[in-house]
């Protein structure tokens, strides 16, 4: 039973029942976003602290009230959640900060936090009787729908850039996608897989555009919240290119707030890379959003056109963040860093927002003494190519001692 109670776009306010509507505000076209509502008088009465700490289901589901779920019987059989938030006693010594947490959201099925996302919208299809999914994407939620629709029996059709990644192209190959490889960016096979789900009837999972895949992605925070004993983090450091993970974060906190399972919100801090940063600009700025063309090692967010651009800098402001550019370099020395001191292997999106705390940190803009979440949200081996660039060469030598102990001066 889903306790969804309407959907409210962001920009004129009209409301509507879930049944009545599917993708964005009809008055306001593709840009009239959609905000889930929930009831929550109604969780109170079967969702408590102590209900929560009783359950043995760990994985995303185990915040079921929280979700737009009507029917469980469609829940797919992969494990998606519940991965380790780390408390880094290394990185914490190194760095002189004695509350640091790095949330690892590599350790999903696909390798990604975009499988929390896909994991709600292929329940979404199959509860409208959908046969065929689709999105675009830079890799991640491309592989993480293509994943969970293999596991449902459903078919999908991905729209990636040609520039994609090597590594994220055979995921969706493996998993029996049909791949559109756009000689274009990500914004453009955004759009163009909006006009093909209108012309062949194919589910859509876009971010934004799908209102309900913010909630998916709320539930990395919900687990956080959780973790943490419900104690809540000065500070989330998080990757930014559409703006959907950070609004759900802002979420999980909002919903927990609301449920009286905490008493106060984090600020949320947006990292960008340098070369792509509109969010971050905004934040930081008048608010309003100027889109960009993508320039940066970081494939997962180089995203110029921000589709939850509205809704992501309304959240990051609300909480009183702040947003931080950082440079490919400083992206490919934290992947390097964070896999030496705690054998945490990210990809460069993944590493983007630990770089921008390191940068906050060294600027004054945080202290060494407040409790801080980093999001680490997808695996390295999602590229190695750009991993490769971070971690130097290996010593080919010839196989004996002496040749060990040449390489080793």
């Amino acid at each position: 039973m889903s306790y969804v109670q309407k959907l409210k776009c962001l920009l004129c306010g009209t409301e509507y029942k879930p049944k009545e509507i599917k993708y964005t505000c009809p008055q306001c076209g593709d840009e009239g976003i959609l905000e889930i509502i929930y009831d929550y008088s109604k969780i109170k009465k079967i969702f408590t602290k102590e209900i929560l700490k009783m359950k043995s289901e760990y994985s995303m589901w185990r915040y079921l009230p929280l979700l737009p779920v009507d029917d469980i019987t469609k829940i797919g059989p992969s494990k998606v959640g519940w991965t380790p938030l780390y408390e880094v006693k290394r990185i914490r010594e190194d760095l002189g900060m004695s509350n640091i947490w790095i949330k690892d959201d590599g350790r999903n099925p696909t390798a990604s936090l975009k499988d929390r996302p896909s994991a709600i919208a292929v329940v979404k299809a199959l509860e409208l009787g959908e046969k065929m999914v689709t999105c675009a994407s830079t890799g991640n939620a491309a592989s993480s729908l293509a994943g969970a629709s293999a596991s449902v029996g459903l078919k999908s059709y991905i729209f990636v850039p040609q520039t994609a990644p090597s590594a994220k192209m055979v995921q969706l190959l493996v998993f029996g996608s049909v791949v559109f490889a756009v000689r274009g960016t990500y914004d453009q096979a955004f759009v163009l897989s909006i006009k093909a789900s209108r012309e062949f009837g194919w589910y859509n999972r876009n971010t934004a555009f799908n209102p309900y895949m913010v909630e998916g992605k709320k539930t990395v925070a919900l687990e956080i919240i959780e973790q943490m004993d419900f104690q809540v983090p000065d500070y989330i450091f998080v990757p930014v290119g559409d703006g959907g993970i950070i609004s759900g974060v802002a979420k999980a906190y909002k919903d927990m707030f609301s449920l009286g399972f905490i008493d106060h919100l984090p600020k949320l801090v947006a990292v960008q890379a340098e070369g792509c940063p509109p969010i971050v600009e905004a934040v930081n700025g008048d608010g309003l959003v100027r889109f960009v063309e993508p320039k940066t090692i970081a494939d997962s967010i180089a995203v110029g056109i921000p589709r939850n651009r509205v809704m992501a800098v309304r959240d990051i402001k609300e909480s009183k963040g702040f947003g931080m550019a950082v440079s490919d370099q400083e992206i490919l020395e934290a992947i390097k860093y964070l896999g030496s001191k705690q054998g945490i292997f990210a990809e460069p999106a993944g590493s983007t927002a630990f770089a921008g705390m390191v940068k906050a940190l060294k600027e004054g803009k945080i202290s060494r003494k407040e409790k801080v979440v980093v999001l680490v949200t997808g695996n390295g081996l999602k590229d190695v190519e750009s991993a490769k660039k971070a971690g130097g060469e290996v010593l080919v030598i010839d196989p004996n001692l002496k040749a060990v102990k040449e390489a080793m001066k």
